[in-house]
């Protein structure tokens, strides 16, 4: 990538703060040389300047670059990339329950929508936890994870968290209270990767694998603060994308 770019006169003298526009990813950005240097991995070459204009270009720019050492598998967690540019996945957390040959199945954790569970399911009227949204396929199929070794044919992913079983049974622990609310996430539909799909999206920095999935993070925390707080906890770089602006014009 080549750029011209025009600056006021004195502006290398004081400390060059360049604004460059274009496209990161589908994203549009305005960021400072400075900003893209230490966040963009910005490789600058052949810069000159002629009166009150700058040239360089950019050999190489990776916005968001990470290489998975874990590989996905069921009780593990994806965790977006902070621009991922499809809508359905921006900023998500998902909690694999199945990765094999045929293909992967998961479930978003931190998008409610707007339906309570006590609306869609006449037997538990007096349910008011929001329903998830589990991902853009089949959303007219309901889900759920839980953490109750007790439902019959449950499956646990890991740590005491467990997928799915007999739907009946769930409806007569909730309505009995021996399976609390806030022990069980209903989600409408899914997300499903075909076999290999997951792999490319990883190989394009899509994704982050996770392999510190708790019950606290699940269900215990606010779905608004969940990918932050996931970033958190794995410290380091991470902590960093964590505080990266949802729109990347803004630094």
């Amino acid at each position: 990538i080549s750029l011209m770019l025009h600056f006021s006169p004195g502006a290398l003298k004081t400390g060059l703060d360049i604004r460059l526009y274009g496209l990161c990813r589908v994203h549009p950005f305005q960021m400072s040389c400075g900003y893209w240097k230490n966040k963009f991995d910005l490789d600058l070459k052949h810069v000159k300047t002629f009166g009150n204009l700058l040239t360089f270009s950019i050999s190489s720019m990776h916005f968001f670059e990470y290489k998975n050492k874990l590989k996905p598998e069921a009780g593990r967690i994806l965790v977006s990339e902070p621009y991922l540019p499809d809508p359905n996945f921006e900023r998500t957390i998902i909690l694999l329950c199945e990765h094999n040959a045929e293909g992967t199945i998961g479930f978003i954790l931190n998008k409610p929508s707007s339906s309570k569970l006590g609306e869609l399911i006449n037997e538990l009227p007096h349910c008011e936890n929001n329903v998830g949204i589990g991902g853009p396929v089949q959303q007219d199929t309901l889900h759920y994870i839980h953490r109750c070794g007790e439902v019959d044919g449950a499956v646990e992913i890991g740590n005491g968290i467990y997928w799915g079983g007999d739907f009946e049974d769930v409806i007569e622990k909730l309505n009995a209270n021996k399976l609390e609310q806030s022990d069980i996430k209903f989600f409408l539909g899914y997300s499903g990767w075909s076999p290999g799909q997951l792999d490319d999206e990883l190989e394009q920095n899509s994704w982050i694998v996770n392999g510190r999935v708790t019950q606290d993070l699940i269900f215990d925390t606010e779905a608004s603060e969940m990918w932050k707080k996931t970033l958190r906890q794995m410290g380091g770089r991470f902590s960093m994308y964590s505080n990266y602006p949802l729109d990347p014009t803004m630094n």
